[in-house]
């Protein structure tokens, strides 16, 4: 299964727009500050998807945070602003855990994180809007997920 995610698009859909049409993904995560965005990504993005609020989602009715089950994997997504991920991730680490997930997703700080603890990966795709890291390349990432398997999260730029 391939599920897009995505984070911080902050209602210029132009890039996210080009990386669906590019992607073409079964699932999508989009983890927050969507600022309005939530009911034209739910029309255009042409599958199932999950969507939580950011800490800019101020009149949304999404949720912030949600755990779920793709592909059985336990996926566990939030923005992370209420768990200081500016700083470190262990606070969004220990959350992911206590909701028993092996796939932790997150937003917020506009700059892409892949990381495994044993058998837990933590990931942001960083922003398609308003990259942060060097280069300030739009960013994304696609999560091949299968039951039974390893998850493999490839980093992309636009």
């Amino acid at each position: 299964m391939k599920v897009l995610l995505v984070s911080d698009t902050h209602g210029r859909d132009e890039n996210f727009e080009k990386v669906l049409e590019m992607e073409k993904p079964d699932f999508l995560c989009h983890m927050g500050d969507l600022e309005g965005s939530e009911d034209y990504i739910r029309v255009i993005a042409d599958c199932p998807l999950a969507m939580v609020a950011g800490n800019n989602d101020f009149w949304s009715d999404l949720n912030p945070e949600v755990t779920f089950d793709l592909a059985g994997h336990r996926i566990f997504m939030t923005h992370g602003h209420y768990y200081s991920v500016h700083s470190d991730y262990d606070r969004l680490k220990s959350a992911g855990y206590r909701n028993g997930a092996n796939i932790i997703l997150f937003g917020h700080i506009h700059r892409p994180v892949l990381e495994a603890e044993g058998d837990v990966i933590i990931a942001n795709p960083g922003s398609l809007s308003y990259p942060r890291q060097e280069q300030r390349r739009p960013s994304y990432m696609v999560m091949d997920l299968e039951r039974g398997k390893v998850p493999k999260i490839e980093l992309k730029f636009l």
